[in-house]
């Protein structure tokens, strides 16, 4: 396993040479994740990304149900998960490129399944679709860009996965508050989805055509 101060190295190598030691939140993030990842380095990476599809895929299905704060923990463990395949892989220079790709399309899973869990919650049908849709869009223009040359990260848009993860958490958790209408709740959640994916993909938009022009 590599040492903590290796991994970070490695982890910007991966992400644009993004400095996740520069921000506090990243960097407690990122030494959590290393620590958990030291005590799972005999498990194969792909498995822990199956594993966060799983624990993703339940959050609509807990939402059914009306287990709005269990499907609010499924958040935070799918996110969690979801980082901790990629330090495993990266600690014990497991990485490959299969497994980033696998890793991005576990990401739109996760992501549709936290908006899917809103929609069945009663945020309205249009809504979500325009919020899952932006989101995936701003991911798809990452995608090509990346594939037209653009190596560097770019931009940290105001709605990066962690932000996602966080969103969906909230507003789940927040149907669970007495007094509070739930249909209220999600159809705000849905909003904000849509509203911070859209301000995204215009940041991101920006700083591809500056890269590639």
């Amino acid at each position: 396993m590599l040492d903590k101060g290796e991994y970070f190295r490695r982890w910007a190598q991966l992400h644009g040479d993004y400095d996740p030691a520069a921000h506090l939140l990243s960097r407690t993030w990122l030494t959590t994740v290393y620590a958990v990842a030291r005590h799972c380095r005999g498990v194969p990476p792909l498995c822990i990304t199956a594993a966060g599809v799983v624990v993703a895929i339940a959050v609509p299905l807990l939402a059914a149900r009306g287990w709005v704060v269990l499907a609010a923990v499924a958040v935070l463990a799918s996110g969690f998960l979801d980082s901790l395949d990629g330090a495993v892989a990266v600690g014990t220079a497991r990485d490959t490129r299969l497994g980033f790709v696998l890793d991005s399309v576990a990401d739109r899973v996760s992501d549709t399944a936290y908006v899917l869990a809103f929609f069945v919650l009663g945020a309205p049908g249009w809504l979500c679709a325009t919020a899952a849709g932006l989101c995936a869009l701003q991911e798809y223009l990452r995608a090509r860009a990346a594939a037209a040359g653009m190596t560097e990260i770019g931009i940290v848009t105001v709605f990066e996965r962690p932000t996602r993860i966080v969103l969906a958490a909230v507003v789940l958790a927040g149907g669970a508050v007495p007094g509070m209408s739930i249909h209220a709740v999600v159809g705000a959640g849905a909003t904000a989805w849509a509203a911070l994916a859209a301000v995204g993909l215009g940041q991101l938009s920006r700083a591809v055509h500056r890269a590639l022009s």
